[in-house]
């Protein structure tokens, strides 16, 4: 048995803030790992902070590659300041995902700011990064990564939902391979919505519970060529504001129909991907928070959700990072092409040491 404590960043695209987990993790060659998060909490973003991460896209190449490694420095600062709040003693590696500026693997490439090696020189602790970059080198896309945490640590479910800025699916197909892939946007358009009046998130989905489906919009989001697709695939901020956000631009409907018909539509297309009986479906993400959302899902699917605590709808998606990191500080495969669609597993992540 060995035992691994590794702290987990993961900054998603809603722009919500940086999620920070210390887990536990118990590994034995045969039996399946366990996993404890001791502690979490989520740095909310200011304002100012998200239009910075939204405009990095657009800059300039010193401009980008200058606070690519400033983030790095950011989220290093926040790790010793989080390590002093909860007098964390014990630490093997931290696990970061970065935030992703660029996501076109049918380009061969992938971006995530937050450099690693300003993180392992501002908080003095080995970090594990870049978990995306070897796999879309192997022309895989990258993307979705969290499926094998979800097959390893999450597997008495049939289905692993995660509705986040995108929502996404992982399931063990009839051959018994993992498979997973990007459905549809999800909380970037949502929040997008909403911030109109003045606030970050419909709550509990109380705004889009009393407004009406537009059939039109409906129906215009869901003839997207990006739903015609099999999987694997992946969907990035590009796609979202090129094909997706024009039709939300252009409809001039009421916020409340807006986000009426986006839960439909996002309800809908999960849906499509949920075939069989008697299925489990297991859903975190700040998504799961929204009531309206939950009740469209269960109204088009038929099945029996699984909504966890606070901690784990939350901080999931970190804590499998540091999974992920775990396994790469283990020199053993965290990245399914059967996922990713790239010619074979991987071993993704650099390491950076300063111990």
């Amino acid at each position: 048995m060995q035992t691994f404590h590794v702290i987990g960043l993961m900054s998603g695209t809603s722009l919500d803030g940086l999620d920070i987990a210390y887990c536990k993790f118990e590994v034995s060659e045969f039996e399946a790992p366990t996993y404890q998060i001791i502690y979490a909490k989520t740095i909310d973003y200011s304002e100012e902070f998200r239009s910075f991460l939204k405009n990095l896209e657009n800059s300039n190449t010193n401009y980008f590659l200058k606070n690519d490694r400033y983030l790095g420095t950011i989220f290093g600062n926040y790790i010793v300041d989080f390590i002093t709040e909860y007098k964390i003693a014990k630490i093997d590696f931290v696990a970061s995902h970065g935030h992703t500026i660029f996501h076109q693997p049918n380009n061969g490439f992938t971006v995530q700011v937050g450099n690693g090696a300003n993180i392992a020189a501002q908080c003095k602790l080995p970090v594990v990064c870049d978990f995306r970059s070897l796999d879309v080198a192997l022309g895989g896309q990258g993307a979705p990564l969290v499926p094998l945490g979800d097959y390893l640590l999450f597997n008495s479910y049939s289905h692993c939902l995660n509705l986040g800025g995108i929502a996404n699916i992982s399931f063990q197909n009839s051959q018994n391979e993992r498979i997973a892939f990007d459905i549809c946007p999800c909380n970037i358009p949502l929040n997008f919505i909403i911030q109109k009046i003045g606030k970050n998130y419909d709550d509990n989905g109380i705004l889009a519970a009393q407004g009406k489906v537009n059939f039109e919009l409906f129906n215009k989001l869901n003839e997207l060529e990006f739903y015609k697709k099999s999987a694997p695939k992946s969907l990035g901020k590009e796609w979202v504001d090129g094909y997706f956000m024009p039709l939300i631009l252009n409809s001039n409907l009421d916020i409340k129909d807006l986000l009426s018909t986006f839960c439909e539509h996002i309800a809908y297309q999960i849906s499509i991907q949920i075939k069989g009986e008697n299925l489990q479906l297991f859903i975190t993400g700040g998504g799961a928070f929204n009531g309206h959302l939950i009740s469209r899902i269960k109204h088009y699917s038929k099945v029996n959700v699984i909504i966890p605590d606070e901690k784990i709808i939350n901080f999931k998606e970190a804590l499998i990072f540091a999974w992920l990191g775990v396994l790469r500080w283990q020199n053993k495969v965290n990245t399914l092409s059967s996922v990713t669609g790239a010619t074979k597993n991987s071993v993704g992540g650099c390491i950076y040491w300063n111990s």
